[in-house]
Formats: structure tokens, C-alpha cells, sequence
């Protein structure tokens, strides 16, 4: 077998990035009150319940659904998901980090609400509605397809050096709907239609197991986990102009 047997794509819980970008668009601010840097924000209480709940979800899963490799986003919301979720399963496993799996960068743009750089970057707003979402790149930042790009090279990295096996992988809401663009080959319109109207919660499971040559999907943001153990469930309103912390 030259492909994963199955592949789990986990969204880190709450942050308190995203508490206060709700607050900033609640409020019609211009910035989000934040001091951490992006690779810094950690989880809100909530955002450590829900990562809780996933593990066990995990614990439970069947033998043959458990994942057998870990892997991470380098940033603090995501590794510290993985970590509270592979606490709650009580699971003695190795977890593995990579870079690749890092949010999209939005540059210049960083901390900022929509309304924010239609103020204070009009040019910049001009600019993305003429490209849209998916080509936009902000200055020092990345596009969709740049993540995208970086995932391909990580699936191809990781079917050589894991065939057979299970992974599961905990990142972001962007390079998560990157994986959905490089797996099953999905249009702009499409991925851009699927980010609006089923926008990704956090600690949700995606969820594709091998089919055939190739990973088929099995589930799209999946809630189950969270649900079962009565914890919220949250997630960016579909208008939304930027991605989540």
C-alpha cells in the first residue's frame, strides 16, 4: 500500500484569539484586543473542555480506527489540543510536529477585523475582493493556495513515510480545507462555497479513509466528540472575512 490507511484532520479548540476576534466584530473594532502573537494564542477554558472531549472520542474509538501517528501543528492551540486530547485517552504516544501544518499567515493583516482593514488598508480590501478569497495573498502573508500548495508537499511526505498507516493530524480551520482542496481535487468555488455555508467548529473531526487508490472522505466536520460530552460547540460566523485564530 502506497497510501494512508486512514487520515483524521482535527481543528484545535477554542482560543482566546477567537474569543476576541467575536468581541472585535461584536464591537465594530478596528483590531482585536490580543497580546500574544499568532503562534502564541493559547485555548480558551472552553477550547481545553473541547480538546478533552476529543480524547475521548479517540479512546473509544474501535482498534482499528485509533490512529497509530501524531502529528502537530507547531503553533500553541493546536499542540495544546493534541496534548489534552491524548491526555484524555490516556495514550502513551509520540507526538510529532511540523511546520507545514501552521496557520495561514495574513501578514499586514494580522489582528485585524474587517472592518479594520477596509479602514485602515482600503487598497488592500479593494485588492482581495477583486482576487477573492482563495488567490488573495496580504502583503507578508500567505494565500489559500499558498497553504494549499505546502500541503501537497506534506501528503506527499507523509504517504512515503506512513503507507499503511493511521494519522491523525491536529492544525487549522485554513489548512484543514487545504487538505480538502489536495484530496479531492475541489474547485475554488467549491471550497469557497463549502468555508461559507458549513464553516469548519472548533474540535471538529474530518475524517477520510483509504477507498480504492486513493483517500476518500468519510466525514466533514465532524461534532461528535464535542457534542457527546455536552461541551459547546463553536465556530467563526460564515461571513467572517478572515480566517480564525
Amino acid at each position: 500500500m502506497t497510501e494512508l490507511a486512514r487520515l483524521l484532520l482535527v481543528r484545535h479548540g477554542q482560543s482566546v484569539g477567537n474569543v476576541a476576534d467575536d468581541e472585535a466584530r461584536a464591537a465594530g473594532a478596528h483590531r482585536l484586543d490580543l497580546d500574544y502573537r499568532d503562534a502564541d494564542t493559547p485555548l480558551s477554558d472552553t477550547g481545553f473542555t473541547q480538546a478533552s472531549a476529543v480524547g475521548s472520542w479517540l479512546a473509544a474509538l474501535p482498534d482499528e480506527h485509533r490512529p497509530t501517528v501524531w502529528l502537530t501543528s507547531p503553533y500553541r492551540r493546536a499542540a495544546d489540543t493534541a496534548a489534552a486530547a491524548l491526555e484524555a485517552a490516556r495514550l502513551d504516544a509520540t507526538l510529532l510536529t511540523d511546520e507545514r501544518l501552521r496557520e495561514r499567515d495574513l501578514g499586514i493583516l494580522d489582528g485585524f477585523t474587517g472592518h479594520g482593514i477596509r479602514d485602515r488598508f482600503p487598497e488592500e480590501a479593494e485588492r482581495r475582493d477583486r482576487i477573492g478569497k482563495f488567490y488573495y495573498r496580504p502583503p507578508g502573508g500567505e494565500s489559500w493556495t499558498d497553504v494549499v500548495l505546502r500541503v501537497r508537499y506534506l501528503l506527499t511526505d507523509l504517504r512515503q513515510q506512513y503507507a499503511g498507516e493511521r494519522l491523525c493530524v491536529f492544525s487549522h480551520q485554513a489548512v484543514i480545507m487545504g487538505f480538502r482542496v489536495a484530496l479531492e481535487q475541489m474547485a475554488e468555488q467549491d471550497i469557497l462555497h463549502v468555508d461559507r455555508e458549513d464553516p469548519l467548529p472548533n474540535c471538529s473531526v474530518t475524517t477520510y479513509r483509504h477507498g480504492g487508490a486513493a483517500l476518500e472522505l468519510e466525514r466533514y466536520a465532524d461534532t461528535t466528540a464535542v457534542e457527546r460530552a455536552a461541551a459547546p460547540t463553536t465556530r467563526e460566523g460564515s461571513a467572517a472575512d478572515e480566517d480564525g485564530r
